[in-house]
């Protein structure tokens, strides 16, 4: 096999691992793997991202579930709306995107270079809330969960378009919505996150499994190796700092964000 292949594999695990620590973040980079060192094609690896983002957080759920930390009331109010606008931006809007979106300029962006440059954005966002999220006080954990349901709503829907262009599972707008706006204790939010992530992630993949032309053997190993990665980290997350650790993967978003902007831009 060749090494760059193995490469690609061997970061799979530590997507995993990176889910398993901080509970979210890791999906931010599957897409980057996927189009960088495997060489699946950018609107093909977004649609493989929601199929290995989905199962390692259903998998990720399954903890948090058994200690009682997901809100299934909440999880469903933010799911559905996010589950229809996923579903939809996989079936029908990405499909319809141009090859040629717009030229600026000299430069013409094409439909690749426009995803993977939205991507890269997606993940500055990610960055800044990962790194400035480590000060943030953590809600009562016996506080009671109050419903903001118009706007729970709202951002389910936002975040199914997202997580449809681009693949990645939303985690780090997901958490912040549920501890905001439904009032969540920092743990429930992260347990309720991974299950709406997972639900929405896999029905999303069903919009493409019609369109695209999907390599089942690569895609089930990587996540395979995903989930391995998943109870690694959950392992090593009860030994490390968990805000030193998000603050840290932070950064290295903020840099492969800098990096993927930079590479694409150069491209054209």
């Amino acid at each position: 096999m060749d090494y760059i292949v193995l490469i690609g594999f061997a970061s799979a695990v530590l997507i995993g691992v990176s889910l398993g620590l901080i509970g979210g973040g890791g999906s931010i980079l599957t897409v980057p793997v996927l189009v960088y060192i495997l060489g699946v094609e950018p609107v093909l690896a977004t649609a493989y991202s929601l199929f290995v983002v989905g199962s390692t957080s259903l998998v990720g759920s399954f903890t948090f579930m058994k200690k009682g930390l997901v809100n299934y009331k909440t999880a469903l109010v933010f799911a559905i709306p996010s589950f229809i606008a996923v579903f939809l931006t996989r079936k029908f809007l990405v499909p319809a995107l141009p090859d040629q979106l717009f030229e600026l300029g000299t430069w013409v962006i094409s439909k690749n270079i426009g995803i993977m440059i939205f991507f890269a954005l997606i993940m500055l966002a990610a960055s800044y809330s990962m790194i400035k999220g480590g000060g943030k006080k953590e809600s009562d954990e016996d506080s009671e969960v109050k419903f903001n349901i118009p706007l729970i709503a709202l951002e389910g829907m936002v975040v199914g378009v997202i997580t449809g262009i681009v693949g990645a599972g939303g985690g780090f707008l997901i958490i912040p919505a549920l501890v905001l706006l439904a009032k969540l204790p920092m743990k429930m939010a992260v347990g309720t996150s991974l299950l709406i992530i997972a639900a929405k992630s896999l029905i999303g993949f069903l919009g493409d499994v019609s369109s695209q032309t999907i390599d089942w053997k690569m895609l089930l190993i990587f996540t395979g190796l995903s989930i391995v990665g998943i109870f690694i980290g959950s392992t090593l997350s009860k030994r490390i700092n968990e805000k030193a650790l998000k603050k840290g993967f932070g950064w290295f978003v903020l840099i492969m964000g800098i990096y993927i902007i930079s590479k694409e831009l150069l491209s054209l």
